[in-house]
């Protein structure tokens, strides 16, 4: 009779749990995201592996879109709400459907370049332009060249700002417009005189030999990887929004203060597992030293517009008036978005503090 009693008791407790973790199962709001293969999704994939989205009561869907442009394309379908991305395509974003840049997601000033084959006239001359000494190529080895690259992205905002060191513009030479995969490969065999291209894509070319003509660090423009969102779902829902956000913050603060070496075993998983792509130990080294991220003290700082347009509405600024003035935006569209308005610290300033730690 005892022993019946004691099965009875525990199968009721068993019920208890069981329903109780129905219930938590129940409260957990699911939050679609996109991103591409890059630095900035190992955060919130990160995040996701330790159950942090489920510590604040979400689920967070991860899916992905090899660009920027891509993501913005699937918007309208519905298929998310908190995206990660370029500068570029997050203008664009907000010209064609009203998203909001509501954090950095990281620096990528260093991951965008332009390379050249070690033979070609372009890697033979360096410091053309004096304020600019480490940048490679002259008019005259540029002008009539063709290259590759994805358009309306950070790898062509990479091309375009190094044709300008050079004093030329796009129209100086011809693009050819392809995904990053694509131009990579055509580069590879024989097709251009360059190619412009983001991490990862970059490395591999480095690995084969390319010299780096130019990049946005070295043509001293800022390049932030921005985390956007559909503006009526943050509206709608800014305390989800906030708890987004500080998921991901708790991510970053872990790469702040973690020794990186110590992460490259996870980093090496994220991309096998997610993207399917095998890292060795050096590269996802290389990708996280060249990949700064930045905290909610610092966050709040570059959204800080007390004293006049934030850093963060600068970057996107100085983004469209360069689009605008190679005609890949008209006049009237760059009215829409030459302020940068659209980049708010409104969901930073909601993050609750302190963000629980990463360990």
């Amino acid at each position: 009779m005892r022993f019946k009693k004691l099965i009875s008791a525990f199968l009721a407790a068993a019920f208890c749990v069981s329903l109780a973790g129905m219930a938590f199962a129940e409260k957990l709001t699911k939050v679609p995201t996109a991103w591409m293969d890059e630095h900035e999704t190992f955060l919130i994939w990160y995040a996701k592996e330790k159950g942090w989205d489920k510590e604040a009561g979400l689920d967070i869907d991860i899916q992905y879109f090899g660009s920027g442009m891509d993501i913005l394309n699937a918007l309208p379908s519905g298929s998310w709400v908190f995206a990660g991305m370029g500068g570029v395509p997050a203008m664009m974003g907000n010209l064609r459907y009203g998203t909001s840049v509501i954090a950095i997601g990281n620096d990528e000033s260093m991951t965008n370049s332009v390379l050249v084959r070690p033979d070609s006239p372009i890697a033979k001359v360096k410091g053309y332009n004096k304020d600019f000494p480490e940048v490679l190529g002259s008019p005259d080895t540029v002008k009539g060249k063709t290259f590759l690259t994805t358009t309306v992205s950070s790898a062509h905002y990479g091309l375009s700002s190094w044709l300008k060191v050079l004093g030329l513009t796009d129209k100086d030479i011809t693009i050819k417009n392809m995904d990053q995969a694509q131009a990579l490969a055509a580069f590879d065999n024989g097709i251009g005189d360059g190619v412009a291209l983001w991490a990862p894509h970059m490395y591999a070319g480095q690995e084969k030999g390319w010299k780096i003509a130019g990049d946005l660090h070295m043509c001293k423009v800022g390049n932030p990887i921005v985390l956007i969102a559909d503006t009526a779902y943050a509206e709608k829902n800014p305390e989800i929004t906030a708890k987004f956000l500080s998921i991901y913050l708790r991510a970053v603060n872990m790469l702040q203060k973690e020794p990186l070496e110590s992460l490259v075993p996870e980093y090496q998983r994220f991309f096998l597992e997610w993207a399917g792509k095998n890292y060795s130990p050096e590269l996802s080294l290389t990708d996280l030293k060249t990949h700064p991220v930045y905290n909610l003290e610092e966050q709040l700082a570059l959204f800080d517009t007390s004293k006049g347009m934030s850093t963060a509405q600068k970057w996107q600024s100085d983004i469209a008036k360069f689009f605008a003035s190679v005609g890949s935006i008209n006049k009237d569209e760059l009215k829409k978005v030459e302020n940068g308005a659209y980049a708010t610290d409104k969901y930073l300033k909601l993050v609750k503090t302190p963000i629980p730690s990463y360990k």
